[in-house]
């Protein structure tokens, strides 16, 4: 029987076997899908149908999809889909240039069906959860509006990609509380999403240069903390 999930999913990739593989699979799931051939094409797809979720390749013309992905958390901030990168580069480099672009996760290539809908429930679930908390966090310097994805830090405000944007969102939950680096990952990441070791670093040393050295301290072996001390 045919879901009614409704969701809407953008699939952008310049190989058309594997668009059509992946609309049918997901329409079959009952979402609307779109689809782009490549990256210019995907930025603008996207401020046309405001998807929920891309599934983005890497390696395409004229604009890849790190590009792709970056431009798309720059400078699309009214909503911010999900994006995970559909690649068979499995090497720890591209995924960390992924996550730093903004990218939620990577399925990688060959795709089977179930993996492939397993994933995308669970990418779709996680951000669920996440538009039902509260909209807004409050520190003495920082405010983290989550329905509209600014952090703002002294008045000045502040664009930040995705999972830089959840970092912060998280660190700055619970000023002063210490977060391991396995719950960083659980949260942030998911449980589904595999990253290398450097990624939290790659992430940590991005806000620090955003949001200056002194409000995210390293707890030496355990994780890290927000402070306005």
């Amino acid at each position: 029987m045919q879901s009614t999930k409704g969701q809407t999913i953008l699939l952008v990739d310049d190989e058309k076997d594997i668009l059509e593989f992946l609309q049918y699979n997901l329409e079959k799931e009952g979402y609307k899908v779109f689809t782009a051939n490549d990256g210019l094409e995907g930025v603008e797809m996207t401020q046309k149908v405001s998807p929920d979720l891309i599934l983005m390749d890497v390696m395409m013309p004229r604009m890849d999809g790190i590009e792709a992905c970056q431009t798309i958390r720059q400078e699309l901030l009214l909503k911010a889909p999900l994006i995970a990168f559909l690649t068979s580069r499995a090497e720890d480099y591209s995924q960390v240039a992924g996550f730093e672009a903004g990218a939620d996760d990577y399925i990688t290539k060959p795709i089977r069906p179930r993996l492939l809908i397993s994933k995308v429930e669970a990418l779709l679930r996680r951000a669920g959860r996440q538009t039902e908390e509260l909209q807004e966090i409050k520190t003495a310097s920082i405010t983290v509006d989550r329905e509209r994805f600014l952090v703002t830090m002294n008045g000045t405000i502040i664009q930040l990609p995705k999972k830089e944007f959840e970092l912060i969102e998280l660190l700055a939950s619970k000023p002063g509380k210490v977060f391991t680096r396995d719950q960083i990952l659980t949260k942030v990441w998911g449980d589904e999403t595999i990253v290398g070791e450097r990624t939290i670093d790659v992430h940590i040393r991005k806000l620090r240069e955003k949001l200056g050295e002194s409000y995210i301290r390293t707890i030496k072996g355990v994780g890290y903390t927000y402070s306005e001390q």
